[in-house]
């Protein structure tokens, strides 16, 4: 490990996430806090069921992403390109970011107010959502890792940029596909990725395609979910004042490459300007529940011949779920 990447470990740190090894960690989520504190639940357990408190954030690999996202609320600029291997067994690691997202939750024993059985529960989480940070199908031990939590009668959500059909390939061949896949899909069309995520190779849109007909072909085989961050066009002078996902032009592109994949779900997201995103896109960039409704019905409408309509929404996470079916948004055991 080199001096830099121990000088970033230690500000990750101080941030509050929980480091293992050279490439995993543990966060606790907001949602995870507020749930615990009687402040109102993620909206995946409005809509799917699962429990906030017993999430873990992680990811394992840490650093590593093929992408560079303006609205991405990471620290752009420790982003490495390149496989990740890290040491130990995958049960060895698992027990290590359980560990480590239990004394970053310690805190929480002194408080009175807590519900002491929900606490308990909070220690043993059964959901593990590789979101946290990098592009965990850089990971080599994903498979492993998912098999793991499997093991442990556990859920395991994986969110990609969909730039590694090979590795999703490799999941579903030997049989580690995880309980749920969320694709990002950030931009409607080839002109806006490359500007959008900054990306290091030049075919990255082709493998981004792939990834959406892949998911196309394991319907059945897991939960498969297209999610879109939406930005609007700003109202105060930058350079991206002008960039905007959101544009009524875009709705057609958008169910083009729904089409494509033709997933479960459909999450229709408000971007949040927040972490390092702020010196790239302001709050001015932000939209409203509202203008999320609005674009999501117009994505409905498109879609209607195949079955898509709006499940839910959650005002104050600004988000919506399109979907085809209200009772199959609950996971159930033989999803896991």
């Amino acid at each position: 490990m080199t001096k830099t990447d121990e000088k970033i470990l230690k500000e990750l740190v101080k941030e509050g996430y929980g480091i293992v090894g050279e490439n995993c960690a543990v966060k606790i989520c907001q949602w995870t806090r507020n749930s615990l504190n009687s402040r109102g639940v993620c909206w995946k357990e409005k809509f799917y069921g699962i429990e906030s408190h017993r999430c873990a954030q992680i990811t394992t690999s840490l650093f590593n992403c093929d992408n560079k996202c303006l609205h991405c609320w990471r620290n752009l600029k420790y982003s490495k390109k390149g496989k990740v291997k890290n040491a130990g067994s995958a049960s060895e690691i698992l027990d290590s970011l359980i560990k480590e997202r239990k004394r970053l939750l310690i805190g929480f024993q002194g408080n009175k107010k807590i519900p002491q059985k929900k606490l308990q529960e909070a220690l043993n989480p059964n959901l593990f959502t590789f979101s946290l940070s990098g592009e965990s199908t850089l990971d080599s031990n994903l498979g492993e890792m998912i098999k793991e939590i499997r093991r442990r009668n556990s859920i395991s959500f994986l969110v990609t940029n969909g730039l590694h059909p090979d590795a999703l390939k490799k999941l579903e061949s030997d049989g580690n596909l995880p309980t749920q896949i969320t694709v990002s899909t950030n931009v409607p069309c080839e002109k806006m990725f490359s500007l959008w995520h900054n990306n290091y190779e030049d075919d990255a849109w082709d493998r981004f395609n792939e990834t959406l007909k892949l998911l196309r072909k394991l319907k059945g085989k897991v939960r498969r979910v297209i999610r879109l961050t939406l930005v609007r066009e700003g109202k105060t002078d930058s350079k991206f004042k002008e960039l905007c996902n959101m544009k009524d032009s875009h709705v057609l592109q958008y169910c083009e490459l729904i089409r494509k994949a033709e997933p479960d779900f459909v999450h229709i997201k408000g971007f949040k300007s927040v972490g390092f995103s702020r010196e790239r896109l302001g709050y001015d960039k932000q939209p409203w529940h509202y203008d999320i409704k609005k674009f999501a019905e117009k994505i409905a409408e498109e879609l209607e011949k195949e079955g898509y309509k709006i499940l839910g929404e959650e005002k104050r996470s600004c988000v919506v779920v399109l979907g085809k079916d209200r009772k199959s948004m609950k996971i159930r055991k033989e999803d896991v």
